[in-house]
């Protein structure tokens, strides 16, 4: 198991995977035309994208966490 001191860090990378792939696909399949090798171009849109996405999410995640502190009260 990985310690939890990696927790935000593990966080951010499994986040940043997910959206990346999910917003790639969509952006490829509406780029291509028909016929087109969807999942060969839609793999290295991904991959470009998590590259970028990973230390943003890093960067960008506990500055959006303290906005979100500052929106919200507890209860």
């Amino acid at each position: 198991m990985i310690p939890a001191r990696f927790a935000p860090i593990l966080f951010g990378f499994i986040l940043s995977f997910l959206m990346s792939g999910i917003i790639s696909a969509i952006a490829t399949f509406r780029a291509l035309e028909s016929g087109a090798p969807f999942v060969s171009q839609w793999f290295g849109s991904w991959m470009t994208g998590w590259a970028v996405a990973f230390p943003v999410v890093l960067v960008v995640g506990p500055l959006t966490r303290r906005i979100v502190a500052k929106l919200t009260r507890p209860d």
